[in-house]
């Protein structure tokens, strides 16, 4: 912990330190947001110890790391944990999609020009590729890792057995290996803690994880049902969550919160925090005021019985 409170956790057995409060630029940067309220998110991130900003190709079709790489060229290179992901279409062309040498080589220096940067520090393979054998795309990123251009890499939603296939091969052949996974993670989705909580842990990865507010559903805002003008009034997946059941277990966690004197968002990041393996949670914003409140997250300790009730109300997969 530095003089602004934030916290800073070893990525698995690597040595990158990197903030427990993480900003993403998925459905916000370049997209749903001004640029000026990017980089004033940014800037309030960065005063309050975010060292860790997570982006992607495919967000808002790159023009989230145009934004951020603007909104970030003032701040000294070293102190930014910057990573990308490739994987998605990024057009019509045969090549400019999944995990071959071809897209992650280009994606990587496309990235890295929209970001007007020299290097990332992470660059995550956004999903697995069933269509590329799993050894073009470790030995792609390995080339990138031997060049400079990135110093880390990792995965976003592989599966255990794919992990550990990764892990197996960067052994035998003296590959560098993935140092984390970004799984979705939160109360409503604990699927990770089926199998690829464990294959992390067993191969010294750390896990970074995104939506942990279930795309708002955690917040309290939708406690009473959708309200117009929000995400959720356009989005069918959530609107699907909020049963009658679903609106009893949210305004349940939402009293919860309220007795341990938290903000519903607050407990939904601190419970993450407190889960095996976890480096960051990655949040996003579009308002300073957002960011604030999940900052409020840090240094919270749940008390024994705050944790039972939780497990009692999000049981885990399969209980």
């Amino acid at each position: 912990m530095n003089d602004s409170g934030m916290q800073y956790r070893r990525v698995g057995n690597s040595g990158l330190e990197v903030s427990a409060i993480s900003i993403g630029g998925w459905l916000t940067f370049g997209g749903s947001i001004e640029e000026r309220t990017t980089s004033n998110i940014l800037a309030m991130a960065i005063e309050a110890g975010v060292n860790f900003v997570d982006l992607a190709d495919a967000y808002a079709k790159g023009a989230a790391e145009e934004a951020a790489g603007r909104a970030l060229a003032h701040v000294p290179r070293h102190e930014l944990v910057i990573s990308s992901k490739c994987f998605w279409p990024q057009s019509d062309a045969p090549n400019d999609h999944g995990l071959s040498r071809k897209h992650i080589l280009e994606s990587c220096d496309r990235s890295l020009g929209r970001l007007g940067m020299d290097y990332l520090d992470l660059f995550f393979c956004h999903r697995e590729d069933p269509d590329v054998p799993l050894e073009e795309t470790i030995r792609a990123m390995d080339h990138l890792v031997n060049q400079g251009k990135v110093l880390y890499w990792g995965t976003s939603c592989w599966s255990a057995d794919s992990l550990q296939r990764a892990h197996a091969l960067c052994r035998e052949h003296g590959w560098h290996g993935p140092i984390v996974e970004q799984p979705e993670y939160n109360l409503l989705n604990r699927e990770i803690e089926g199998g690829v909580q464990s294959a992390v842990r067993e191969s010294g990865m750390g896990l970074v994880c995104w939506s942990p507010l279930a795309g708002g559903l955690l917040t309290g805002k939708y406690d009473q049902g959708v309200p117009s003008g929000t995400r959720g009034a356009d989005t069918n997946w959530l609107k699907k969550q909020l049963t009658d059941h679903g609106r009893e277990r949210l305004c349940a966690f939402s009293e919860l919160a309220s007795a341990a004197q938290l903000k519903p968002s607050q407990l939904a990041l601190a419970w993450i925090l407190h889960q095996d393996s976890v480096a960051a949670v990655i949040t996003g914003a579009t308002r300073v005021e957002q960011l604030q409140e999940n900052l409020g997250a840090l240094g919270v300790s749940l008390e024994p019985e705050t944790l039972t009730a939780l497990e009692e109300l999000f049981p885990p997969v399969g209980v």
